[in-house]
């Protein structure tokens, strides 16, 4: 088996549409990082028994994907790309209880499937100082188990 190492860059993130399992690239990324233990608890075990010693387990898993690159709109009619501009969407006021829910999927071009999240959207902060394009970022939270399926 040959191993080699995989470019971050490469990395293909969509997000679903108005249109149940249709799936938007989000586009122009300059970031994107998960973090599989974000949201994550634990419980001290840790009793008269552990002879001094630190015991715990997990009692909740999580993760999280944090987005970052360019602010980036059509010249003309000031739209976002489509990928971002469903982003955006989901992390609006009005997304609320179960409305904040929306699916994500990702994966590297040598995978065979796709990890799917259900999962929330945050939009962090834009802008910038004098010299710079404004920023753009999203947090991508997982919302209950991954699923996959297979690439097409």
């Amino acid at each position: 088996m040959s191993q080699v190492k995989i470019n971050a860059r490469d990395i293909i993130i969509e997000v679903e549409s108005a249109t149940p399992d249709t799936f938007l690239g989000i586009e122009n990324l300059a970031s994107a990082v998960i973090n599989k233990s974000e949201n994550e608890e634990t419980v001290d075990t840790t009793d008269y028994d552990s002879q001094g010693v630190y015991e715990q387990e997990v009692m909740q898993r999580g993760a999280s994907m944090e987005l970052e690159g360019m602010a980036k709109k059509d010249r003309l009619t000031g739209s976002l790309q489509p990928g971002r501009a469903r982003v955006e969407e989901m992390a609006g006021e009005d997304k609320v209880g179960y409305d904040s829910l929306g699916r994500i999927r990702f994966r590297h071009p040598m995978d065979t499937e796709w990890k799917i999240w259900n999962c929330t959207f945050s939009l962090g902060e834009q802008g910038g100082a004098s010299n710079d394009k404004t920023s753009w970022s999203a947090t991508i939270t997982k919302s209950g188990p991954t699923t996959t399926a297979a690439v097409a």
